[in-house]
């Protein structure tokens, strides 16, 4: 069986759905001839934004997953753990003097990101690895994007190695990249890093087809080299779940919801179906800023919606069955037309209708358009979406032809081993 090393910064206990995607190929690639080995960050060196226990318990049992120690850059944040950033501080609302000088910090002197403490001791252990298991193909998953650099440096010393970098977000276009206050200089050197990366790899994924549009722009030469695999949901996840219509009209919405995801739109189309005599619930499970929070609850009809913290996945996926329609925002960006967020896949499989805010010709418009699983709406169109909660409710009984096969993470894993064989 051929050997694939997965270098990956993001691995159970961590949570999120950058960790789902390689957790779910791993399982599924030994159906197709591929023994995957992992290379992570040990648990008690790692900087996680969210964990998630229930993950651990998903690693095959034969899977192979070598930890290595850290440098962890954000000890600066240990005082309060609820400041640990995401991919990059994608939830930092902290416009204090300090708050932005860390910020400037981060994105100036620690570039890509901070996560580069990793580095180090990751490269010395993957060339172990590679030596003695004879490894030929190595993944490099990003975010972080520091991570692209461990696989960059191993192609120069192993010229022989087929390089494959999983590029699952933008890198310098990522839509909360200015609030790093980057300086010309760091730009130059980000992008510096990001062209070497396009240039040098021997393959290229994204999750969909403006990212790939986006870095092929970037590096000509690198189009022909840019596949897309998508994020995806996991069958075996859902076959012990039983959706269920709640006796009460029930909207949830799961993840990160920051300030820089429009709301109001939905709100107020929220609002105007709750005058039409429509009663419902409203839930939120996951990371809502204060001043989302204050927001939503501004409006009366809101004044009584859930807030649950983050939970496992498990959890999130009884939440989603057990809701009527599940929403969906895109931050507003000029990137966000190929922002793809990995809990579309799962929402899908839940069989719910979702409602999306955001460009309605964007990727995952395009997803939802195809799969005839909900509708898409812009920034300000509070009237259209108002239309669609009332159809929504009054059809919410009725059964939908949802496809969803392509996005199944076992479909998904052979593309990856064809793409292996192929390189």
């Amino acid at each position: 069986m051929n050997k694939v090393l997965i270098i990956t910064y993001y691995w159970p206990p961590s949570g999120g759905a950058g960790v789902q995607r390689w957790l779910k190929f791993s399982k599924y690639l030994p159906q197709y001839g591929w023994e995957p080995v992992i290379l992570t960050v040990d648990p008690g060196f790692a900087a996680y934004p969210v964990t998630d226990k229930s993950l651990s318990g998903e690693v095959p049992a034969d899977l192979r997953v070598f930890t290595t120690p850290a440098i962890d850059y954000f000890s600066i944040y240990k005082k309060d753990k609820s400041k640990i950033p995401s991919a990059g501080f994608a939830n930092n609302t902290d416009n204090t003097f300090k708050g932005k000088v860390l910020r400037f910090i981060r994105g100036n002197f620690f570039i890509p990101d901070p996560r580069r403490g990793w580095n180090g001791y990751a490269f010395r252990k993957a060339c172990e690895i590679i030596e003695s298991e004879g490894i030929r193909h190595v993944i490099t998953t990003s975010p972080p994007h520091s991570t692209q650099l461990i696989g960059l440096k191993l192609k120069t010393k192993y010229p022989y190695i087929k390089w494959v970098a999983d590029l699952r977000d933008p890198w310098t276009d990522i839509y909360y990249y200015s609030q790093f206050y980057p300086t010309i200089i760091s730009k130059a050197f980000d992008r510096g890093y990001e062209k070497r990366v396009l240039k040098n790899s021997d393959l290229i994924l994204t999750v969909g087809k403006s990212l790939k549009e986006l870095f092929a722009a970037k590096f000509k030469m690198a189009a022909n080299k840019i596949e897309i695999i998508t994020n995806g949901y996991d069958p075996e996840d859902f076959g012990k779940m039983f959706p269920a219509e709640p006796e009460i009209f029930t909207l949830s919405y799961t993840g990160t919801l920051s300030d820089t995801y429009p709301l109001t739109s939905f709100l107020e189309g929220l609002q105007k179906f709750s005058q039409q005599g429509n009663y419902f619930h409203l839930k939120f499970l996951g990371t809502v800023t204060p001043g989302q929070r204050d927001l939503i609850r501004s409006f009366p009809e809101c004044s009584d919606a859930l807030f649950y913290d983050y939970a496992d996945h498990d959890e999130a996926l009884k939440l989603m069955a057990s809701s009527s329609l599940l929403l969906l925002i895109i931050p507003d960006h000029h990137s966000n037309k190929s922002i793809i967020t990995g809990k579309i896949f799962e929402y899908l499989a839940s069989g719910k209708p979702i409602i999306c805010i955001g460009p309605t010709d964007g990727d995952a418009a395009e997803i939802i358009r195809e799969s005839g699983c909900g509708a898409s709406f812009g920034y300000d169109d509070s009237e259209g979406i108002c239309e669609y909660l009332t159809s929504a409710a009054k059809d919410r009984n009725n059964h939908r032809n949802v496809s969803t096969e392509k996005y199944s993470r076992v479909e998904l894993t052979g593309k990856v081993a064809g793409l292996l064989e192929k390189i």
